[in-house]
């Protein structure tokens, strides 16, 4: 079963493109924390890659933004490419096939935070 299912927030916004057939892209990026290590010590992110397709990248790619929380479930693809210097590369992305948006956006966070100060 090839299956994934992340709650985080964005690191940047979206990109919104249109692929070659006319079909609506967005890809963005989460920031997934590691758990702490042995001695308490804060082992940092590990930074994972999301595309949309179709509707879904629309709604996305029109609402989502950097810091917003969502909850992504998809499936784990592979790219795999050569550099211009011959050199092999490869990485993971998600392919998601759903998107929630969870809680409020930072601005409004922010906003709610200077009305209560």
């Amino acid at each position: 079963m090839n299956s994934i299912n992340l709650s985080v927030r964005l690191t940047r916004d979206p990109e919104m493109r249109t692929s070659h057939i006319g079909t609506a892209v967005t890809d963005f990026r989460l920031a997934v924390q590691r758990r702490r290590g042995r001695e308490g010590e804060d082992r940092g992110a590990v930074f994972v890659d999301v595309v949309t397709f179709g509707g879904l990248a629309q709604v996305c790619g029109e609402h989502l933004e950097k810091g917003r929380q969502v909850a992504v479930s998809g499936r784990l693809e592979l790219d795999e490419w050569e550099t211009d210097a011959g050199e092999r590369r490869s990485r993971h992305k998600v392919i998601a096939d759903e998107v929630e948006f969870l809680g409020a956006r930072r601005q409004d966070e922010d906003a709610s935070e200077e009305e209560s100060s």
